[in-house]
């Protein structure tokens, strides 16, 4: 039994079953409603696929970029049910979640793009080519003009800022990240107590406060220059 999670937009999902069945699925919209939800959501999965905690042999996590609050939630969740369940625990960007939902055909580029903040996207491309997965754009951090001079226009274009590169917006669903796991795109978290989510970049917190003070933030992951 696996379970998926994915808290990096403000559309949250979760997902139970094995690699060769439907899984059960719950979502929710609202950012601020991730941490109340989250667990409910993963009960609700587990019980729906006829399984409990005790049952997991694995979980699948997206990793971001994304929400800095979102991500911390799912991380958190993840992390809690590796403790009480100790199993491996496989992460992949959320925004290869994203393109992982379009269905492109053989050699389709699939750009995933969603809001950075501040004028900017996280964005990554990739084709979708046999059993594999190939990265053509790693997760980034891009100004929307640079992304239209750099990418193809035929490519299939998707993620909660996809209007931005004018196509209709779509969101990471957790149970993509079977599908991940089966073409072996997936990565394993070697020490998921120590592991932390890729945020891609800092939080708007952290962020004003550099401006404001013109330093990094003593033990920050990052920095705005």
């Amino acid at each position: 039994m696996l379970l998926a999670i994915d808290t990096a937009t403000d559309r949250a999902s979760v997902a139970a079953g094995g690699m060769n069945a439907v899984p059960a699925q719950e979502s929710i919209v609202g950012a601020r409603r991730h941490a109340a939800q989250i667990l409910p959501m993963v009960e609700a999965c587990l019980s729906r696929a006829g399984a409990g905690v005790q049952s997991l042999d694995g979980i699948l996590l997206a990793d971001g970029p994304g929400s800095f609050t979102g991500l911390r939630v799912g991380a958190s969740v993840a992390k809690a049910l590796a403790r009480i369940r100790p199993v491996p625990v496989w992460i992949a960007p959320s925004l290869l979640v994203c393109a992982a939902g379009v269905g492109a055909g053989p050699g389709e580029t699939v750009v995933a793009a969603s809001d950075a903040l501040r004028g900017d996207l996280f964005v990554a491309a990739y084709r979708f080519e046999g059993g594999g997965i190939v990265t053509l754009m790693p997760p980034t951090v891009r100004r929307l003009t640079d992304i239209l001079a750099a990418l193809p226009r035929t490519a299939h274009f998707c993620g909660p800022a996809a209007p931005k590169l004018g196509a209709p917006p779509t969101w990471p669903a957790a149970a993509e990240l079977f599908g991940i796991l089966e073409r072996g795109c997936a990565r394993l978290v070697p020490d998921i107590a120590a592991w932390e989510p890729d945020y891609g970049r800092p939080a708007e917190a952290q962020a004003k406060w550099e401006r404001e003070h013109g330093r990094p933030l003593d033990h920050s992951r990052g920095h705005v220059p």
